[in-house]
């Protein structure tokens, strides 16, 4: 089975204003607190042989951020906008991944996303390769 990749976009910041220098951005933030997070769920919950977090410079939703996509090649990637690090995004974001790789086909339906995503999807966005 092929990895699922949770991809978060490092250069995402929710202020207008530059970061001053030393200035760590949001997407870090939560990038750091997905791969905490991830690494005490993985032994018992996330199977991390399927699941990769991985940083990206940029999503292209530079006024939504946080930005995260998660995709897998033969599933829907999926992008969600609005993602804070304050809060409980991090865990949401994994309980979509335990979704996301136990289903055949990726496609989750939007009630049985967690509670915090339902407003934070923008795109569903077909595989690149077919079954």
């Amino acid at each position: 089975m092929s990895k699922h990749k949770l991809l978060v976009c490092k250069s995402c910041h929710r202020s207008s204003e530059e970061l001053a220098e030393g200035q760590i951005s949001d997407g870090s933030i939560l990038l750091d607190q997905l791969n905490a997070l991830s690494e005490t769920l993985c032994s018992e919950q996330l199977q991390s042989e399927l699941l990769e977090i991985e940083a990206v410079e940029c999503l292209w939703a530079c006024s939504r951020g946080c930005v995260v996509a998660v995709n897998n090649a033969k599933k829907p990637t999926y992008l969600f906008t609005d993602i804070s690090h304050e809060g409980n995004a991090n865990t949401a974001l994994l309980d979509f991944m335990k979704l996301y790789i136990n289903s055949r086909k990726g496609a989750i339906a939007w009630k049985n996303f967690p509670e915090l995503l339902q407003n934070a999807i923008v795109a569903q966005i077909p595989p690149a390769t077919a079954d």
